[in-house]
């Protein structure tokens, strides 16, 4: 994004570029940015720098200054400023409880947004007065922009009260540290952004790399483009389309689903729902092959982008002397899948637009 950029304005006076180590090599021919590489899907050091960066380069900005923020989803993590009641390490345990307490997006980055202060709007009134234009690339199903990258130059989602409801719906507040429980039961929210402008504009999204898939291949039709919720239940969705699909036919999923984590094993959303569906659609026959990934190449904290498995992923496992059904119970797709040599590994993408799942049954 930042390399575009600057292929279409002026020499600005100040450009940061946030982003993950994978990518970093891409940005080393960009002149006259500083580059800082943070972490994900757990906030880092990096992380702490970066959100410190970004809000000292807008903050004393005048009303003839202007801003272009280029978002991306992941920024939630790569670039984090905690309110002063919480430390850098309370809130990457914080961060680290969110990803495995089934939570949507949504509801994840509202918590999130109430610990920070770059996020829900904050970079936004740091800037202020100065006018905001931002460019954004959406990985949250239905495109709400005051979740993507927990909105930093758009709005709160909701309260901390609503915050600490969701923590407790999902069975995870009494995991959160003393310092956050403490944070949101108080019900200090961000000020509303009455301070400042933003032009806030999408240039893309989930739904545009599905329409793109189509455009590839004629014998796609998109299924679902909202695959959310529970792991286990996408799989059980996806392997009722596949019994009633077509031979030739291409299946495909966009969204983004949850893992509740119970075990002690490695993955992450795209690995277990591929996965999950090797072991479901052993009735399907011989000839079929099913790919779950995620957009930016990285899926939970591995270096897989997902799972790419078709008829013979189960026997290949259990020949390598697994279990497939008891690594599923640890969460331990990765492993699994590394054992059948079922692993989507693309390296980093440089973007992200949420999981993208493709469905084949060739007869």
């Amino acid at each position: 994004m930042m390399k575009e950029a600057l292929l279409h304005l002026p020499e600005p006076s100040l450009a940061i570029a946030v982003t993950n180590h994978e990518n970093l090599a891409d940005l080393d021919s960009v002149q006259g940015v500083r580059v800082i590489c943070g972490e994900h899907p757990v906030p880092g050091t990096g992380s702490v720098i970066a959100g410190d960066a970004l809000l000292s380069a807008v903050e004393g900005l005048g009303a003839d200054d202007q801003v272009l923020a280029l978002v991306s989803g992941g920024g939630s993590a790569l670039a984090i400023a905690p309110v002063a009641a919480i430390s850098f390490e309370e809130k990457q345990q914080a961060g680290a409880v969110l990803l495995g307490s089934g939570l949507d997006i949504n509801r994840m980055n509202l918590v999130r947004q109430c610990l920070s202060r770059i996020k829900g709007g904050g970079l936004l009134r740091a800037a202020a007065p100065a006018q905001v234009h931002s460019l954004i690339l959406s990985d949250v199903i239905g495109d709400d922009l005051r979740v993507v990258a927990s909105g930093p130059t758009v709005s709160a989602v909701g309260t901390c009260a609503a915050a600490q409801a969701a923590l407790m719906d999902a069975g995870v507040w009494e995991d959160m540290p003393a310092a956050v429980r403490q944070h949101l039961d108080q019900g200090e929210t961000a000020p509303p952004v009455t301070a400042a402008t933003a032009l806030n504009r999408i240039i893309g999204s989930n739904r545009v790399s599905l329409e793109a898939v189509l455009a590839a291949c004629p014998a796609a039709r998109i299924v679902e483009d909202a695959l959310c919720g529970d792991v286990a239940e996408a799989a059980a969705f996806i392997l009722a389309q596949a019994q009633q699909s077509q031979s030739g036919e291409v299946l495909v999923f966009g969204g983004e689903t949850t893992v509740r984590l119970v075990g002690d094993g490695l993955g992450g959303r795209n690995q277990e729902l591929a996965l999950r569906v090797a072991l479901g659609a052993q009735a399907l026959g011989d000839d079929w092959v099913f790919l779950s990934g995620g957009t930016d190449g990285r899926d939970g904290p591995t270096d897989a982008a997902g799972g790419l498995v078709d008829s013979g992923t189960i026997a290949r496992i259990e020949a390598a002397g697994l279990n497939p059904q008891a690594m599923l119970a640890r969460n331990d797709s990765y492993h699994a899948l590394q054992a059948a040599g079922d692993l989507l590994i693309t390296g980093g993408t440089g973007t992200n637009v949420a999981d993208v799942q493709l469905f084949l049954r060739r007869s």
